[in-house]
């Protein structure tokens, strides 16, 4: 095994005990991305030599002996929606191609702060507007399991750096699934925490618990790990949970996670949350997996909470986030914008204040029937997205199964049927489907219970791994080094 193959907390804690060196973590992450990211584009921007340079502080200071951070060490890759002093951030768009920004935003602040090294910026789509992870500056993301199928988004470089080995961590953000639906397309975890835990101080309105910010990993406990150097408060944020002169968070509360009985658990399934259109292979697979797991808990039914209405108020509530956002770029540069970020401003602009009424008023009437239909149940179990991987040229799935699609975010309705309520999901990995492409379960929980999915996610983590039905699939490395690059791919650049 290379030590980019470590776990994230292996890697930490042979670090710790003077049984790896950072300098040389480092350097085998950065001999993964070169040899196989030229098959899969995940880590297009680069900063291998200032990589080094910390690599060489942070050996310096576990030699010295002094107290080291909880992520002292660790290579980790930045999604290309977050800014990193120094190093380039082009949110996947011409306008802002050239983009060096002057500071971190928080998130990779408080991972710097905790001893992450930042080896670069992993590859999204647009302004992370669709779940097809290309754009017209860097490039396609190619899935590892198939470079010519598609790696999800909007995390969707993140996904794949994590599956390959490129890093041992990664950050991602999660509006319409955007953290779970790569990690279900690329066989890694992806965890949306509930609104304002990871702050952040550039959502566009601050009220709109649609966008989050959250961790992707290889492992449950991988994600813990970051979670806890990110989870936070910050002033900038409405929505980061505080309590004037008092934390609000303990240490120790996501990590190391406390172990669960899984047969104490009350646990509902649901194949689509009464609405979603799920393709019947994933609906295979879904069924597959819930009978293995049947008898882990104390009861198991198939039911849902009640999401009448979600289709509609995701799609009002989503157009006025990117109305914020980019409506004066489309009024000034529409040549530079591609054409979801387009679609979702014009849509914006039809709306009314009666549409954007009526799309609040039914996230909280969804929300209300969340927490009576939980007063039963501890956890939902479902598919963490609707269809198997398809080739990436597919700008998005214009059908599902022969049934036309609503718009181009209408595939992703397994995820913001969760984030419309706010709960907390995690994505993990179980087995593939009969396509041989990865599967992911997410893994759904009561109002502000983070810790209790994590916690529920480790332990079907550990009681899976051994079955090769269940086990975490990994991509075929050997193929990935001897693929042709995908920049050589028709249509690799942009969106026709």
């Amino acid at each position: 095994m290379d030590p980019c193959d470590l776990t994230a907390c292996a890697a930490r804690s042979l670090i710790g005990r003077r049984k790896l060196s950072p300098v040389e973590l480092v350097e085998s992450c950065i001999a993964r991305i070169e040899t196989v990211d030229p098959a899969v584009n995940a880590m297009p921007i680069r900063d291998f030599e200032r990589a080094r340079a910390t690599a060489r502080s942070a050996e310096a200071a576990v030699m010295a002996g002094g107290p080291l951070g909880a992520l002292h060490g660790l290579p980790l890759g930045v999604k290309d929606l977050q800014e990193t002093a120094g190093l380039r951030t082009t949110f996947g768009s011409p306008i802002f191609r050239d983009h060096i920004p002057a500071r971190d935003w928080r998130i990779v602040a408080d991972a710097r702060a905790a001893g992450a090294i930042v080896l670069g910026k992993t590859n999204t789509p647009e302004f992370g507007a669709g779940a097809n992870t290309r754009n017209a500056v860097l490039g396609a993301c190619g899935n590892p399991f198939n470079p010519s199928y598609s790696a999800a988004g909007s995390s969707g470089g993140s996904a794949v750096a994590l599956a390959c080995g490129m890093v041992p961590l990664a950050t991602g953000s999660d509006t319409g699934g955007s953290l779970r639906n790569p990690a279900a397309f690329n066989g890694i975890v992806g965890f949306r925490p509930t609104p304002g835990l990871v702050p952040s101080e550039a959502r566009a309105l601050g009220a709109s618990g649609l966008p989050v910010l959250g961790p992707m990993a290889r492992t449950v406990a991988d994600a813990a790990l970051l979670l806890s150097a990110i989870a936070s408060d910050d002033a900038r944020d409405p929505l980061a949970t505080t309590i004037h002169g008092r934390a609000v968070r303990t240490p120790g509360e996501f990590f190391p996670l406390a172990p669960i009985d899984l047969g104490g658990l009350r646990v509902a399934i649901t194949p689509d949350f009464g609405f979603a259109p799920v393709e019947r292979v994933v609906r295979e697979a879904f069924a597959e997996k819930c009978a293995l797991l049947a008898d882990s808990f104390a009861s198991v039914r198939e039911a849902s909470p009640d999401c009448s209405g979600a289709n509609d108020a995701f799609a009002v509530l989503r157009a006025l986030n990117f109305l914020a956002s980019h409506l004066e770029r489309l009024r000034t540069r529409p040549e530079d914008l591609g054409p979801n970020v387009r679609a979702n401003v014009e849509e914006g602009l039809r709306y009314s204040a009666a549409d954007a009424a009526r799309a609040l008023a039914t996230q909280t009437a969804i929300y209300r029937r969340w927490q009576v239909f939980f007063q039963d149940v501890d956890i939902i179990l479902a598919p963490s997205i609707t269809i198997s991987p398809r080739p990436w040229r597919e700008l998005y799935p214009t059908q599902i199964d022969g049934e036309p699609t609503q718009s181009y975010f209408h595939w992703l309705a397994m995820a913001y049927a969760v984030t419309l309520p706010g709960h907390p999901a995690l994505s993990l990995p179980v087995g593939r489907d009969a396509k041989g492409m990865p599967f992911g379960l997410q893994i759904v929980g009561p109002r502000g219970g983070d810790a209790l999915v994590l916690r529920v996610a480790a332990a079907l983590e550990e009681m899976l791994a051994e079955d090769p039905r269940t086990a975490r699939p990994e991509p075929d490395l050997a193929a990935l080094r001897a693929a042709p690059p995908i920049a050589e791919a028709e249509g690799f650049l942009g969106f026709a």
